[in-house]
């Protein structure tokens, strides 16, 4: 296992990197970042289904679709981001890809538990949505930590007007969250900031997977994030082509 700690907050890149990553056959990654502000919608949803655009815009919020499907998601600066990529191992789609970060979770003292929806819930209230895309032998998993995001801007983001307006187009399911930060507050009294958080789960997983370095993208690698990133992810016709 490749642990890729993503050297960008910019929401374009860190997808396009995703991408990138699942193209590279035979080899497993565990790549993690942190995205500034953004709204990540589904391969198969519809942005006016899903976003409150004038509210994005007004707050400079970009809106980017991913390659997996399933619902919307609000990321910001204290928000983990990861994603497993490994090739397919033959084996019916399950949330086992979800256990590593489970075991992190439980070794910080965070008694998270698996939805039903290849999720994460914590005492009621969910922490982590996931999708996952398959194609030419790959896997992608990916999901969200809520640590300290802000949740009011999250709501109003993910908030749109005109819900069903296209009616083919995949639909988020609500559900009520929390930020893990709130949860540790509350419960130990105290809490690590969002870089203590990502440090503590980047060493527990590092351990998880006798990985004593974590890999770093090279120049070549970063070349070709920026072409993918220019040619898909910034474009209107991908973003907003529902």
């Amino acid at each position: 296992m490749n642990i890729v700690v993503s050297p960008s907050t910019i929401p374009s890149f860190n997808l396009s990197a995703e991408e990138y990553l699942f193209s590279q056959k035979s080899k497993d990654f565990l790549y993690l970042y942190v995205n500034e502000p953004s709204v990540i919608i589904g391969s198969n949803q519809a942005v006016i289904n899903e976003v409150d655009l004038d509210y994005c815009i007004e707050k400079d919020i970009s809106v980017i679709r991913r390659l997996s499907g399933g619902g919307a998601v609000y990321h910001d600066m204290g928000n983990l981001n990861y994603s497993f990529i490994h090739d397919k191992t033959g084996e019916p789609l399950s949330a086992k890809f979800l256990n590593p970060i489970i075991e992190t979770l439980h070794s910080l003292d965070i008694p998270a538990e698996i939805g039903k929806r290849k999720d994460i819930w914590l005492d009621g209230f969910k922490i982590s949505g996931t999708a996952s895309h398959i194609s030419r032998g790959r896997e992608l998993h990916h999901g969200t930590l809520l640590y300290d995001t802000d949740l009011d801007v999250l709501q109003k983001a993910l908030s749109s007007k005109q819900k069903n307006t296209i009616k083919k187009a995949t639909a988020s399911v609500p559900s009520p969250v929390i930020n893990i930060k709130t949860f540790l507050s509350e419960s130990n009294g105290k809490a690590p900031d969002v870089l203590g958080f990502i440090e503590m789960v980047i060493k527990r997983l590092s351990l998880i997977f006798n990985v004593e370095e974590t890999f770093k993208l090279q120049k070549d690698d970063i070349e070709k994030i920026e072409e993918i990133r220019k040619n898909k992810y910034i474009q209107r016709v991908w973003n907003f082509k529902m």
